[in-house]
C-alpha cells in the first residue's frame, strides 16, 4: 500500500459562520460535483452519505465520524465508490481568516496501491479546491439566522417509584415511540436538574430523569454503591419503564456512570450524551483519587453537611454569567444532599473498576461543556471527544460547546443545550 496526504486552504470573503452553515451540513448537495445525495443511517445510528457525482454512475458514501458546530469542524471516513481506496480519512474546517473572512482547511489521508495513490490524491485535491470555490459563493447567499421558536408550556410528567434494596425515584413523561432517553445528574445534583430537558424531549420522546441512590427521593442500598450497582439501576428503570433501547444522558457524575453502562451494554444504547465530564477518575493515580477525596471529606469529618459548603461548591459549579435563579437551583440541590449519599458518591467515584475502553463504544456520542467549566475545561472535553472518534470507528461523535457556562451548563444555559440535544436525538430518530 501507498499512502498520500493531501491538504488544502482556501478563504472566503463571507464570516466562519456563514461558510459553515454551508459547509457543515454533511449531507447538502452544496459541492457543485456532486448529482444525487442522500442521508442513510446504519445500524447503530452512524450518519452516511450516499451520493453519485456528476456524469457517473457510482455510488460512493461517507461515514461521517467527528462534528463540531463549535470548533466548526468535521471529518469524515470513506465507506465505498473509490476504486482502489484501502483507507481514506477526510478532514473539513472553517476557521477565521487573519484579515476577516474565512480560512477554509480541507485534508485527507489515504492509502491505496501504488498504483492507484497519486491518482487518488490528485482526484481528491481538485474535488477539494472546487468545493473551498463553491462555499466561498455560496456562504455569500446564506440568509440571516432565524431564532428559534421559544418553547412553550410543559411536557406531562409523572413521579415513578421502583421497589427494590435501593428504591429508586424518576420523573418521567408520557409513552412514544422510539428508544427512552434517560437522564443522569451530577455528584452534586438531583432528578430536578433536568427539568427543562424533559420539557425540551418529552413532545416527542419518552424521557425520564432518575435520582440517584441516595438523592431526592431515592434511597441508599445495604451497602457502598458501586458501579455495577449504578448500572443495574439503569437495568431496573429500563425494565420497569419497557425500554428496550436508551439514550443515556449525563452531567459530570452521571456523565461517568453513563459511560460504565455504554462499557458493559453498548448494544442496549441508541445514543450516548455525556455533558461536563466522561472519564471521572478512571484515568486518575491512586494518589489524586484520593487527594479529591480527602479534599472533599474533610468537611464531613468536622461535622459540616453538604449545606453547609453549597455555597462555596456553587461558586466553583456556576459561570460568570450565572443569575440568581441559576445559583438558587444548584445551591438548593447541593444543599438537599444528605451526608451519607455524598460520602458514598465520593467514594464510589474514587474507585473506579477500570480505565474505560473506548473501542467498545458502537453508538453515536454527543459531547459537551461549558465555556467557563472549571472542572471539566473545554480542551480536555474536546481532547476525550478526539479520543472516542479514533479509537471507536464503529462510532460517530459530535463535540460542542455551551457558551457562557459553567459545569452544570444544562441549567445554567437550558435553550443552548437543549438545542444542540434536540438535534442530536432528531439525527438518531431519522
Amino acid at each position: 500500500m501507498a499512502e498520500e496526504q493531501v491538504h488544502v486552504t482556501g478563504h472566503a470573503a463571507a464570516e466562519p459562520a456563514a461558510v459553515w452553515a454551508v459547509a457543515g451540513d454533511f449531507c447538502g448537495a452544496w459541492h457543485p460535483a456532486i448529482a444525487t445525495i442522500r442521508a442513510e443511517r446504519d445500524g447503530r445510528g452512524a450518519l452516511i452519505r450516499a451520493f453519485t457525482a456528476r456524469g457517473e454512475d457510482t455510488l460512493y458514501r461517507e461515514q461521517l465520524v467527528y462534528r463540531s458546530d463549535s470548533d466548526r469542524v468535521l471529518s469524515y471516513t470513506h465507506l465505498e465508490g473509490i476504486a482502489g481506496a484501502e483507507r481514506y480519512d477526510a478532514r473539513l474546517q472553517v476557521l477565521a481568516g487573519e484579515g476577516g473572512g474565512s480560512r477554509i482547511e480541507w485534508s485527507a489521508r489515504l492509502a491505496a496501491s501504488p498504483g492507484r495513490a497519486p491518482a487518488i490524491a490528485a482526484g481528491t485535491k481538485a474535488i477539494f479546491e472546487m468545493g473551498i470555490a463553491a462555499l466561498g459563493e455560496l456562504a455569500g447567499k446564506v440568509p440571516d439566522e432565524v431564532a428559534p421558536a421559544a418553547c412553550e408550556g410543559s411536557a406531562a410528567r409523572e413521579t415513578v417509584f421502583i421497589a427494590g434494596s435501593a428504591r429508586l425515584a424518576l420523573t418521567v413523561t408520557p409513552q412514544r415511540p422510539g428508544p427512552l432517553v434517560l437522564f443522569l445528574h451530577g455528584i452534586g445534583g438531583a432528578r430536578t436538574n433536568w427539568l427543562a430537558q424533559l420539557d425540551a424531549v418529552g413532545p416527542t420522546m419518552r424521557a425520564a430523569a432518575l435520582d440517584l441512590r441516595g438523592y431526592g427521593e431515592s434511597r441508599l442500598g445495604p451497602s457502598q454503591s458501586t458501579v455495577e450497582d449504578y448500572c443495574d439501576d439503569i437495568l431496573r428503570v429500563a425494565e420497569e419503564l419497557g425500554a428496550t433501547r436508551l439514550v443515556l444522558c449525563g452531567l459530570s457524575y452521571g456523565s461517568w456512570l453513563a459511560t460504565s453502562f455504554a462499557m458493559r451494554h453498548p448494544q442496549m444504547l441508541a445514543g450516548l450524551v455525556l455533558s461536563g465530564g466522561c472519564t471521572g477518575m478512571s484515568e486518575a493515580g491512586e494518589a489524586e483519587r484520593q487527594a479529591f477525596r480527602t479534599a472533599r471529606e474533610v468537611p464531613l469529618d468536622a461535622g459540616l453537611t453538604p449545606a453547609d459548603f453549597a455555597p462555596a461548591v456553587v461558586d466553583v459549579l456556576a459561570g460568570p454569567g450565572a443569575d440568581g435563579t441559576v445559583r438558587h437551583a444548584l445551591l438548593a440541590s447541593m444543599a438537599a444532599i444528605p451526608v451519607a449519599t455524598y460520602r458514598d458518591a465520593l467514594r464510589c467515584f474514587t474507585h473506579p473498576p477500570e480505565r474505560f475502553d473506548f473501542a467498545r463504544l458502537t453508538m453515536p456520542v454527543l459531547m459537551m461543556t461549558g465555556r467557563h467549566d472549571r472542572l471539566a475545561p473545554v480542551g480536555e472535553i474536546r481532547g476525550v471527544a478526539n479520543r472516542i472518534a479514533e479509537t471507536a470507528p464503529r462510532a460517530s461523535v459530535r463535540f460542542e460547546i455551551i457558551e457562557d457556562a459553567g459545569h452544570v451548563c444544562n441549567v445554567e444555559r437550558p435553550a443552548a443545550y437543549n438545542r444542540v440535544l434536540g438535534e442530536f436525538l432528531s439525527e438518531l430518530a431519522r
